[in-house]
């Protein structure tokens, strides 16, 4: 591979006064426009890297001084900002160990990059992350600087201080300069096109998003307070330090109370609202890892937020983008994760690919899990309080973790419709001996709205039986799932069928009403159900006692679930652009339902007779044609056979309507069978507007 690194040692001018004039040794004729190029988004990681550099001088510092290897007092080891609008720069200062020339030489002035093309391709999507990968903190500061100078003085004895300057370009100048105390001095004169960092405001925000947990106090300014006298905010004599340079995840969890994890929370999230439980990372074999993860109240989508979990290098934030670190499930988390050991300066997918990514990633749901197990079994009526809050994040990760549900299952809850808790497996125990079906099915009896759907919850608890409330915004994809984990098992809602229908014990007993019966006694409905926009029904008759209510409407399991589920899954749009089917089921046993049939033949008797006899002799004679046709193959068929069995066809449709038309005309002033509907369609929030009004008169007629 080319290289084109330049030595330093024959690109040096030496000048009178000791001033050195020299070129930057690079493999790009000019890195500074690279560096704007695909940095320029970014741009406000400068600051993160300034600070971070003057920190980690400032902690070398400390290290030579506990070594014995410095002897002097340390003084005052702040890393301080500040910045002048009317010079357009801003200078971060630090008591660090400092550079002498030949390590100005060393650190600054070479740089070496593999060919730039290999460069430019394998990091154009991840601008975030390219100076941190190639060592290249420094020289962000050219990302919004048309000139950078460092004055610095290292902690060597007999070390003199020097001032290197450069204006983006691969020259630069080394003199002489003036600093008392070790430590250095980086002054950035601010491009044009980026004076907005040079507002007090801005600055502070920047400070407090990348710098807040620097392990060496970070001072900007001076604190403030206000002044009757001048009328306005006034410095004080305290530094206004923004930083905490002990945060909480990097203490022993045994020496931290719930009040210092709610605090901290505070800290990180001040406008939310308590956490439920929170989560103590600390290990340091096979990587190292620290942190805080905080599982928070959740009462609506609108606090369904990714990125609120704050990835750390060393109490340096680096994002909030954490997909591929934490599982997806535990995005929705809150808090703190901090590793050096985490690639944080490659493209994502590269992330998701790292096998160390990995091995932390299945670490941290490890933990989740654990943690969630151990307050189960440790307070179980607490968790129980807090499990409609808690169960979002324990369905997401069933549904998109593989083998999370091996570890969920123990700690995982259904809720039933009286508020009582269970285990997968205390639940199986309860219904097995009631609720198996004559194929041996568990059925799964469940509910989505308690009021709602109250009459079936009511018809199914008559029955002895148990029904779950599963309200959640997953529990309905969760059961998808879990009916593939459960042996033998299905869930259905409580209102998609009529109760002995749900869980078929035997044989269902038959309608003692003949077909002719059943067919007058549907029309008799089915001509007057409403028109509900995307709403189809359909109309049965069937026997399911006296005491039973006298119609139910019912949504069949699967086509409601699938609609459902198109929600979550894009692939399934065809089943959301389907009309809801709703079954209207008839009670033949109710007094009602047997009025309606009894008082609808005798008025409808006289009219129908003909149209009886005479639909009957058409389906014959369409049966005849059919049988006669069915002898010959598809292409033997005339034209005129064709047309003899689309006439038969129509003269048989045309005494249905006739039929159907006489039924309409004598239901049309039913008050019996208009309320019968409506009652139906009240039960299931599908009265509303003028046919609502209508019910409500209608109800009150019939009462005088």
């Amino acid at each position: 591979m080319a290289r084109f690194l330049q030595n330093p040692s024959r690109n040096k001018i030496k000048t009178k006064d000791h001033m050195q004039k020299g070129n930057i040794g690079v493999t790009t004729e000019n890195i500074f426009p690279v560096i704007k190029k695909f940095l320029y988004s970014d741009h406000e990681i400068f600051l993160r890297e300034m600070v971070s550099n003057a920190v980690d001088a400032t902690q070398k510092m400390k290290t030579l001084a506990a070594q014995g290897e410095y002897k002097e007092d340390l003084g005052d080891l702040t890393v301080r900002i500040s910045f002048d609008a009317d010079k357009g720069t801003i200078t971060i200062s630090d008591h660090g160990i400092g550079m002498t020339e030949e390590e100005i030489d060393k650190y600054i002035n070479q740089i070496a990059f593999s060919g730039v093309s290999d460069f430019l391709e394998k990091y154009k999507d991840n601008a975030n992350n390219i100076i941190g990968h190639f060592g290249l903190g420094f020289y962000s500061s050219f990302m919004v600087s048309k000139k950078v100078e460092i004055i610095t003085k290292s902690y060597k004895e007999g070390s003199k201080a020097v001032k290197w300057s450069c204006d983006g370009s691969p020259a630069y100048e080394i003199d002489d300069a003036e600093r008392e105390q070790h430590g250095s001095d980086i002054i950035l004169y601010i491009d044009d096109d980026c004076k907005e960092f040079l507002d007090k405001n801005k600055l502070e925000g920047l400070l407090n998003k990348y710098c807040k947990f620097m392990a060496v106090p970070v001072a900007f300014g001076k604190k403030q307070e206000w002044s009757s006298e001048e009328k306005k905010m006034v410095d004080k004599d305290e530094d206004n330090i923004i930083n905490s340079v002990e945060p909480l995840w990097t203490k022993a969890p045994s020496s931290l109370k719930d009040e210092d994890y709610k605090s901290f929370y505070r800290t990180l999230y001040p406008m939310s609202d308590e956490p439920m439980f929170w989560i103590h990372l600390n290990v340091d074999y096979p990587f190292n890892l620290t942190g805080i993860l905080y599982f928070p109240r959740i009462k609506s989508n609108i606090d369904l937020q990714r990125n609120k979990i704050q990835l750390y290098c060393n109490q340096v934030f680096v994002t909030d983008q954490v997909e591929g670190i934490v599982p997806e499930f535990l995005t929705l988390l809150h808090g703190v994760i901090d590793s050096p050991d985490i690639p944080l300066n490659v493209s994502r997918s590269y992330l998701q690919s790292d096998r160390e990514v990995k091995k932390i990633s299945t670490y941290i749901t490890k933990k989740v899990a654990d943690r969630l197990n151990a307050i189960f079994k440790e307070d179980r009526k607490q968790y129980e309080e807090k499990w409609d809050d808690l169960k979002l994040f324990i369905n997401y990760g069933i549904l998109s973790e593989d083998g999370f549900y091996d570890r969920a299952k123990d700690f995982a809850l259904f809720k039933d419709t009286e508020g009582k808790h269970f285990t997968f497996d205390e639940y199986k125990t309860l219904i097995e001996a009631n609720q198996k079906d004559k194929d041996d099915q568990l059925v799964y009896l469940y509910a989505t709205d308690k009021e709602e759907q109250y009459s079936y919850i009511k018809a199914a608890q008559d029955k002895g039986y148990s029904v779950l409330l599963l309200d959640g915004q997953l529990d309905v994809p969760t059961i998808q799932t879990l009916e593939q984990k459960f042996e033998k098992s299905r869930f259905t809602r409580v209102d998609s069928d009529i109760i002995d229908r749900l869980i078929v014990k035997s044989d269902a007993p038959k309608t003692e009403l003949t077909e002719e019966q059943s067919d007058n006694l549907s029309a008799v409905f089915r001509t007057q159900l409403p028109k509900i926009d995307k709403c189809e029904f359909m109309v049965q008759v069937d026997a399911f006692g006296e005491e039973a209510r006298p119609v139910i409407i019912t949504q069949n399991e699967y086509m409601r679930r699938m609609k459902e589920m198109s929600r979550f899954q894009p692939g399934m749009n065809f089943y959301g652009q389907m009309p809801d089917s709703f079954n209207i089921v008839l009670n033949a046993d109710h007094p009602l339902v047997k009025k309606v049939l009894t008082d609808s033949e005798a008025a409808t008797a006289e009219a129908l007779k003909p149209i009886e006899s005479e639909l009957k002799g058409q389906e014959a004679r369409l049966a005849a044609i059919r049988q006669q046709q069915d002898k010959k193959k598809y292409d033997e068929l005339t034209q005129e056979d064709k047309d003899q069995k689309a006439e038969a066809e129509k003269a048989v449709q045309e005494q249905k309507d006739k039929k159907q038309a006489v039924i309409a005309d004598y239901a049309k002033d039913n008050s019996i069978v208009h309320q019968l509907i409506d009652l139906a369609l009240l039960q299931n929030g599908m009265l509303k507007g003028e046919a609502l009004d209508k019910f409500l008169k209608r109800s009150v007629d019939l009462i005088k």
